[in-house]
């Protein structure tokens, strides 16, 4: 009987070797231990404590434990973190008959995503008891045989490793038979029964012997067989093989029909008793017989099932060789048959654990992915490697034996490529080699990195005044290049001050479409510019945006009649009252009619004409159509009525046009009263005419007196101005352009010096504003800004206006023209104010009537050329380089000012004239410091003015 049991050095050696063994298999992971058949609950080890995890994080960090294919053997309390046995562990079940019997467990924890690799090393205890593949065993034995012949018998064979696998056997007593072990260099038993004495079948025909299998385990357990033993006549030879082994290699996969090996057995006998019958071995297992073939007759075994490596690795078969004699006699051999690997297998990919979608801003080395790998061919055939489809942003991190992480290697940019379909090919080391794939989705999830976008930076915007509250005028949109809720955009309102109000009383913005609506009407005569932003934002966190600014320009319409401007003196119900002398020839001008227009270009010129059928067939009277001017239309007569009373009707050009009617009373005296006595005195007094003369004479007595000043004055101021040294040459040889543009044209004034425009009194503002930003700063006395130089310069190009100054390019193209100051005859200031030198404005073609205006032929509205020229019968002129300091543009809702700021004023970089209503506040200002010295002179002359009239 053997026993290693009985060897305890034995013992010690084949422990360390299990020793080193588990720690090379161990290193870099942790490594438990636990017995077969362990009860529910029992512990194995604590997993989150070695793994160096804090247990209040295990859930948190969705600690879990997997398993290829024991995923249920083992569980972690996760309040305590306590690896333990969950079900029954049977590790013959597991491993069958390997010497080392592991569980290799994966722990994973999120957060940031890891994996631990923990092996449990399944300790076999002795539960299998010894099993015979047969319980009762019949043996057939000639009586002739002779003491010391074996009988080849089957083994026990025990589940257990180890010590627990070491069987020793034990016979019954009896006196004919004993057992012999003998165990090889291939580490194979072989139980034989040994014939101690001839057998006598006469005496004993039949020997009923039992054998007894003991394991080494604590406690030992037995197995048992019978043997059943027959006494046969005498056939004194038994076939013999030539080699009791047989060592055969032979591929997997090989086809039915190949040929393993032939076993070739002779008997001495002769006749029937030689003839040998071959035979598997009756206790041989079904899984051998299915898949090989024995030839009874030649002995050949060949294939007939499918020989798979991954299966079994080597056979053992048994080949019995029986003679026909009677009895028959046999003799046993062994064929061990060892299975080569071919590379038959393609490796195997797992992909867990994904960590989707992947955000664009994650940082590299970000683990996406979990793979395995596994081949079941061994060797080279088992070896695989992985790679990932070239040219991504990722790639493949071996991280344990055949265990790799998808890994971020590069930023991402979802605007740029929103997915990627990666494809993980895992190749073994076989010739030839093989391989598979595994594709993985990987989705770039959206972050907010782009504010929305607008096409322009600018957008510029017509709009007609007197538009209905509510209407849509214009649209933005910008575009956002993120996806889902980081690309839905907003829009609103950059909140500012328009004056007194806010700017959401004017406008509104839809959250989602971008529509701009317009909230009130718009009146351009308040306002002709409204500049705003809107802003759009996502609804990513955090937010971003952009703004677009929007010039809303308010196109003119014509909303506004014509304005009859009051009278200095009135008359009856508001009528003009004039008084003219009969001895007035053709062509005099004997009444002015006055009107204004709030609205600009064409809505604001106006025409003058006398109603039809006033004062009959033969009225001596006639209307200047753009001047307003009453004239004569021929020599008055005695037979003319002594009042005529005319109704002219003011209309603009408009579309429609309005109109307003103007009613003068014209009354004719004798040449020797006086000729512009006041219309409010003639119709108010009912005095004598004698005291009417009186005041006559005191008006022209001052008059005269004023006119002496004013001529001293003059020739002072050019005895001082001839005296002085030329100062032009230090502004520079150029003469500056002031642009004046409006809806209806420009003009173009080429002066020396820095001047300012601005409007009149009590009249309505318009539109136009000039700029002339070159002007160079030179030094000008404050006697010299009461008279400028104004010279004609067709030639010189206007300059180009102040930046701050936005119109777009398709409306200044038609708002050039030039302004020509001409001398001419004289018109009237506002009310209140003195008769002063005014510029009336004339078309660019001479009219038969002066003092007219009209655009020239073939002039559209944007590209009228302007002269002004004074009316004709008025001797008062303008000297040579001087230039008034107000003058009205009949037809026109402006009396245009002109003055000047000295070198030294920082008030405004640029020169402008300024067209609009009377805004009270803004003209104090202006008259405080500029102009105390025209009031006072304004105050002299009332009375000369009042004594024209």
């Amino acid at each position: 009987i053997f026993s290693w049991r009985e060897d305890p050095g034995a013992q010690c050696l084949l422990l360390s070797l299990l020793l080193l063994a588990a720690w090379e298999v161990g290193s870099g992971q942790l490594h438990y231990s636990v017995p077969e058949e362990a009860k529910h609950g029992t512990f194995v080890g604590r997993i989150a404590q070695d793994l160096g995890l804090e247990l209040a994080e295990l859930v948190p960090r969705l600690f879990r434990v997997a398993s290829k294919t024991h995923g249920d053997l083992l569980e972690v309390n996760l309040q305590n973190g306590i690896l333990f046995v969950n079900s029954r562990i049977d590790r013959e079940e597991l491993c069958g008959w390997s010497s080392e019997c592991s569980i290799h467990l994966e722990v994973i924890v999120d957060r940031p995503l890891q994996v631990f690799h923990v092996d449990v090393e399944v300790k076999d205890i002795n539960d299998n008891a010894p099993v015979f593949p047969m319980a009762v065993k019949n043996l057939f034995i000639s009586e002739s045989r002779q003491p010391g012949s074996r009988f080849s018998l089957e083994g026990a064979s025990d589940a257990d490793i180890g010590t627990n696998s070491l069987l020793t056997y034990s016979l019954d007593s009896t006196e004919y038979f004993t057992l012999n072990v003998k165990r090889n260099d291939e580490e194979i038993k072989s139980l034989g029964l040994v014939l101690k004495k001839n057998l006598n079948r006469e005496d004993t025909p039949k020997h009923y012997l039992l054998i007894t299998a003991i394991d080494g385990g604590k406690p030992e357990l037995t197995g048992t067989t019978q043997l059943k033993i027959t006494v046969l006549d005498v056939n004194d030879n038994a076939p013999a093989f030539e080699r009791t082994i047989y060592k055969v290699r032979l591929f997997e996969n090989a086809p039915n029909g190949t040929l393993v090996v032939t076993v070739n057995a002779t008997d001495l006998d002769e006749g029937v008793n030689k003839d040998i019958v071959y035979s598997f071995n009756t206790d041989m297992s079904t899984d051998i017989l299915s898949k090989f073939h024995l030839d009874p007759v030649n002995g050949q075994i060949s294939v007939k099932g499918n020989i798979d490596f991954e299966e079994s690795k080597s056979y053992e078969i048994r080949v019995e060789a029986t003679d026909k004699g009677n009895p028959p006699m046999s003799d046993h051999c062994t064929v061990l048959l060892e299975i080569v690997d071919i590379n038959d297998n393609l490796p195997e990919l797992v992909i867990k654990s994904l960590s989707l979608p992947v955000l664009e801003d994650s940082p590299v080395s970000t683990v996406i992915a979990l793979i395995s790998v596994s081949d079941r061919d061994s060797g080279v055939n088992g070896q695989v490697t992985c790679s990932l489809t070239p040219h991504v942003p990722f790639k493949l991190v071996s991280t344990y034996k055949n265990y790799y992480s998808l890994v971020l290697d590069s930023a991402l940019d979802r605007e740029s490529v929103s997915a990627y379909e990666l494809v993980v090919t895992a190749r073994d080391g076989g010739s030839p080699s093989l391989w598979a794939t595994a594709s993985v989705s990987v989705e770039v999830a959206d972050v907010n990195d782009n504010a929305p976008a607008f096409a322009q930076s600018e957008y510029t915007v017509f709009v007609r005044e007197n538009n209905p509250p509510g209407c849509h005028i214009f649209t933005v949109s910008a575009r956002d290049a993120d996806a889902q809720e980081n690309a839905l955009v907003s829009y609103s309102l950059v909140e500012r001050r328009v004056g007194e109000r806010a700017l959401s009383s004017y406008v509104s913005v839809h959250a989602e479409s971008g529509k701009v609506y317009a909230l009130q009407p718009l009146d351009r005569e308040e306002l002709e510019l409204l500049q705003f932003q809107v802003s759009a934002r996502d609804a990513g966190v955090p937010s971003l945006g952009s703004n677009v600014t929007l010039q809303v320009f308010v196109l003119d319409e014509n909303d506004n009649a014509p304005a009859l401007l009051t009278p200095r003196v009135g008359g009856i119900g508001g009528a003009v009252s004039e008084l003219v002398p009969r001895s007035v020839g053709a062509g005099q001008v004997v009444a002015k009619v006055r009107a204004v227009d709030a609205d600009s270009g064409y809505n604001a010129w106006l025409s003058y004409e006398l109603q039809p059928g006033t004062g009959g067939a033969r009225m001596p009277f006639r209307v200047g159509l753009y001047t307003g001017e009453i004239s004569t239309t021929r020599a008055l007569d005695e037979v003319d009525a002594a009042r005529h009373r005319l109704l002219v009707l003011v209309k603009d050009h408009g579309e429609p046009s309005l109109t307003a009617t103007a009613t003068v009373l014209v009354s004719l005296v004798e040449s020797g009263q006086a000729p512009k006595a006041s219309s409010r005195a003639s119709a108010g007094t009912t005095g004598p005419e004698a005291a009417l003369v009186d005041v006559n004479v005191y008006l022209i007595i001052a008059v005269c007196a004023v006119s002496s000043l004013l001529v001293l004055t003059l020739l002072l101021y050019t005895a001082l101005r001839c005296s002085a040294p030329p100062t032009e040459g230090a502004c520079g040889p150029g003469k500056p352009t002031l642009v004046c543009s409006s809806a209806v044209g420009s003009w173009s004034y080429s002066q020396q010096r820095q001047q300012r425009v601005c409007s009149g009194e009590e009249l309505p503002k318009t539109d136009l504003m000039a700029f002339s930003p070159s002007l160079s700063p030179c030094p000008i006395s404050r006697d010299r800004e009461e008279k400028q130089d104004v010279d004609v310069d067709h030639s010189v190009k206007p300059r180009q206006p102040n930046p701050d100054w936005r119109y777009s390019a398709s409306l200044r193209a038609g708002m050039h023209s030039s302004v020509h100051l001409e001398e001419a005859g004289i018109l009237r200031a506002g009310p209140g104010g003195p008769d002063q030198q005014w510029p009336t404005v004339s078309s660019a073609t001479p009219e038969p009537e002066a003092g007219e205006v009209s655009p020239p032929v073939g002039a559209g509205v944007n590209s009228n050329s302007w002269t002004f020229k004074y009316g004709p019968g008025n001797p008062k002129q303008s000297g040579p380089g001087e230039l008034p300091d107000k003058f009205i543009i009949p037809g026109s809702p402006a009396i245009i000012s002109i003055r000047q700021e000295p070198t030294n004023n920082q008030i405004d970089k640029s020169d402008f004239i300024t067209f609009g209503k009377k805004e009270e506040t803004k003209k104090k200002k202006k008259k405080k410091k500029g102009n105390k010295t025209q009031e006072k002179k304004e105050k002299g002359n009332s009375t000369t003015d009042n004594s024209d009239q």
